[in-house]
């Protein structure tokens, strides 16, 4: 089956049964400071779940846009992924455990409205209670199971688990129905009962598993079981039971009303109708994926490592593209951040697969067509999402090179000292955190990306020692405004530092829209604004001032090292170094450079302090008033806002 159909499916059976079908929430959260996506079907509802009424009615349906930041490393397998859809029914004090079991179970294996999974596949699991929380086994639920399999024909005999560790010992028993501990087989927003506050709702949940049949990899453990993570096994649907409410006296009390929370992922459960474990051979990823077979010339099965390649671009692509639609651009901070990383990481695969020029747009065009039918807001984006794709991937294909060329380099000549094979990673093949900033500081490389590139070497990074690495290159950047010449700051609080950063980047930036000759002529920079005078002779129109604005908001997006070289004045001079009008320079002076110097967006004379990465320019850049100075001066003071 096809992703839409087993979404129609899916939507249509509950819509027989009273539910009402709602829409998808965004997937960048409207009104929850407290998470930066949506990552579950029940998120959006949980107020509803707690009580408020649902303007559609006690029995809803809807699939589910959903983002999990967290399983970005675990992308790479053949069933993570980071966007995902959450197929869900609810029941906000309406049915129970007696009439929702079924109906799941009838919608996976029904073969005219539902699925038509063979039951003989199937497993599940069940509560097998807390005595902690004077909890006993879920025999309500086992009792529904055991009865829907023998309408099936099939022996549904119960194995107590209990936690996952035991389950690689205990293994199947011939079992079909599988109880496991609070850890595995109970929900409240606050995980387990014990950490459950007063008033607190939660209740046990049952978990539905596909056997795919493959031979149990024991490098998981002795035995396999429905949570092992060989892969034999997937999970395919979970239905929660909102039924307890924990007492004052840290008791449990069954809730007046009670609730049913189901969430089956869309993309597993077509995967299981195709008898197939790998979610990336599903008819979504089937266009998208002939884009990298074809620009790399490898087939996605040929290898491991092709395929991991393969799995990390098709996924994170396919996030970024909803992330892109849903408002949300590459940034340093917050969803932006994640949106960067997950375009970075795609273009470093792509690299690994011998595409060196911009791809991802392409998979994305595919995805957007896919998609364009039931989430028509991805097909309204579709030239932003170009845009923002062949933008960033220009950005970092040129910055990845150089990068990788110097990690390169410092493996040739020892840079990271003897690499141990066999000893432990964490006490002998540690890096030295000033030759991991190195890599950051010149080439802006994110600490998880140089983290992943020496890793691969046998390398580790010390992410403490990195952070004081870093702190202490501030503290020294800054300690330089007391050296040779103040270079126009009233202060060195932090902010003042960054307006200082940023008025290189403002610069270089009239120069590029207003020509070569436009030179600085003075400058004031407090923690409230940054002020430059600059030689040109006419007013700024407003859209000048616009492509100034973008291409400093764009510098300060890409995250680009800042860099202090000392060196001999002429030798800077010869570098085409910007420097102050009339001033006055030692014979060796110390030039600041945007980038590296071969490659630099700026350079300038100058004595600092800045900030070591353009990213550290927290806000967006805007010019608040340009105005005439003197004869052929202009003036701009201008802020992040």
């Amino acid at each position: 089956m096809t992703v839409s159909e087993v979404r129609k499916r899916y939507l249509d059976f509950f819509k027989a049964r009273g539910h009402a079908i709602i829409p998808s929430a965004p997937i960048v959260p409207e009104n929850d400071p407290t998470t930066l996506f949506t990552s579950s079907g029940m998120q959006p509802l949980v107020p509803y779940l707690l009580g408020e009424p649902h303007p559609e009615g006690n029995r809803l349906a809807d699939s589910q846009m959903s983002f999990r930041a967290g399983d970005i490393e675990e992308v790479g397998d053949n069933r993570h992924t980071t966007f995902f859809e959450m197929l869900g029914n609810w029941s906000l004090g309406d049915y129970f455990k007696q009439e929702q079991l079924p109906w799941v179970f009838e919608y996976l294996t029904d073969a005219e409205h539902g699925l038509g999974l063979d039951p003989q596949k199937l497993y599940v699991t069940v509560f097998d209670g807390d005595e902690s929380a004077g909890m006993t086994l879920d025999t309500e639920a086992v009792e529904i199971w055991k009865r829907l399999f023998s309408e099936k024909g099939i022996e549904a005999e119960l194995a107590r688990i209990g936690t996952e560790e035991e389950g690689y010992e205990k293994g199947l028993q011939g079992a079909r129905i599988f109880s496991y501990g609070a850890k595995k087989n109970w929900w409240s927003r606050s995980g387990t009962p014990d950490k459950m506050p007063a008033g607190e709702p939660g209740g046990p949940d049952s978990e539905i598993f596909y056997d795919f049949g493959t031979p149990h990899d024991p490098k998981w453990g002795r035995e396999c079981h429905p949570n092992c993570d060989c892969g034999r096994f997937m999970e395919i649907g979970n239905s929660v039971f909102m039924e307890y409410v924990k007492t004052a006296n840290g008791s449990f009390a069954k809730l007046p009303k009670q609730n049913v929370d189901f969430g089956g992922g869309l993309e597993r459960l077509t995967a299981a109708t195709n008898d197939n474990p790998d979610v990336f051979l599903i008819d979504v990823f089937d266009a998208a994926r002939a884009v990298l077979e074809s620009r790399s010339g490898q087939n996605y099965r040929s290898q491991t490592s092709v395929e991991k390649s393969f799995r990390i671009i098709l996924d994170h692509t396919r996030a970024a593209l909803f992330i892109l639609a849903s408002g949300i651009r590459p940034g340093n901070t917050e969803q932006g951040y994640v949106l960067r990383r997950l375009i970075r990481r795609s273009i470093r695969e792509a690299d690994k697969l011998g595409i060196k020029d911009a791809v991802l747009a392409e998979v994305a065009e595919e995805f957007g067509a896919a998609y364009a039918e039931h989430y028509p807001f991805v097909k309204e984006a579709a030239q932003t999402i170009r845009e923002e794709l062949g933008k960033e991937e220009a950005q970092f294909r040129k910055t990845l090179s150089n990068g990788l060329k110097e990690i390169e380099r410092m493996e040739r000549v020892g840079a990271f000292g003897h690499i141990s094979q066999d000893s432990d990673l964490k006490i002998h093949n540690r890096v030295d955190a000033t030759k991991a900033f190195h890599i950051f500081q010149s080439f802006g490389f994110p600490l998880e990306l140089i983290q992943e590139e020496l890793g691969r070497r046998g390398l580790l990074v010390d992410e403490e020692e990195f952070k004081k690495e870093f702190e202490g290159h501030q503290a020294l950047s800054r300690a330089g405004a007391a050296q040779r010449f103040a270079g126009g700051l009233a202060d060195h609080s932090e902010q003042t530092v960054r307006y200082h950063t940023a008025h290189h980047l403002l610069l270089k930036a009239l120069q590029i829209v207003l020509g070569p000759e436009v030179h600085q002529r003075g400058s004031n920079i407090t923690s409230e604004r940054l002020r430059i005078d600059f030689s040109y002779g006419t007013k700024m129109t407003p859209e000048q001032k616009a492509e100034v604005e973008k291409i400093v908001n764009e510098k300060i997006a890409e995250g680009i090292p800042v860099i202090r070289t000392d060196m001999k004045k002429e030798d800077a001079e010869k570098l085409g170094a910007e420097h102050e009008f009339g001033a006055t320079y030692p014979d060796t002076v110390s030039v600041y450079s945007v980038g590296p110097l071969d490659s630099a967006f700026s350079i300038e004379f100058c004595g600092g302090p800045h900030v070591s990465n353009t990213s550290e320019l927290v806000g967006t850049f805007k010019i608040l008033k340009e105005e005439a100075s003197s004869a052929g001066i202009r003036r701009i003071k201008a802020v992040l806002q």
